[in-house]
């Protein structure tokens, strides 16, 4: 079988062409693979669920009766030891929850002001 002349360099310019688009797409594009998708969603929908439950750790340190105290306790540990303070305290502990959550106090922690 006789190919045409023409070809062969056109193969290779689709082929090189193919390559530099994956690579400029990838590297500039916003090109990303499914595993990074899912991993970008999960982080999203991660810190959505975080923000939503900041509002409840609020309401929790506000109607808590043993608040000064606590708030105390939390202003006297290290700045490095405040978020488990807060977990101690019980408010990252989130109702139908059996333990604390880390990312919430952290959130909470923020928003108290300490």
């Amino acid at each position: 079988m006789n190919t045409p002349e023409w070809l062969k360099p056109g193969i290779y310019g689709a082929l090189i062409g193919a390559v530099c688009v994956g690579v400029v797409g990838f590297t500039w594009g916003g090109w990303v693979t499914g595993g990074t998708a899912n991993d970008r969603a999960m982080a999203m929908s991660r810190n959505d669920v975080v923000a939503s439950m900041v509002p409840v750790c609020l309401d929790m340190a506000r109607s808590d009766p043993a608040r000064a105290d606590k708030l105390a306790a939390i202003r006297a540990a290290s700045t490095y030891q405040r978020r488990d303070a807060l977990m101690t305290a019980g408010w990252a502990t989130m109702p139908g929850t059996d333990a604390p959550d880390r990312d919430i106090a952290q959130a909470c922690l923020k928003e108290l002001d300490l």
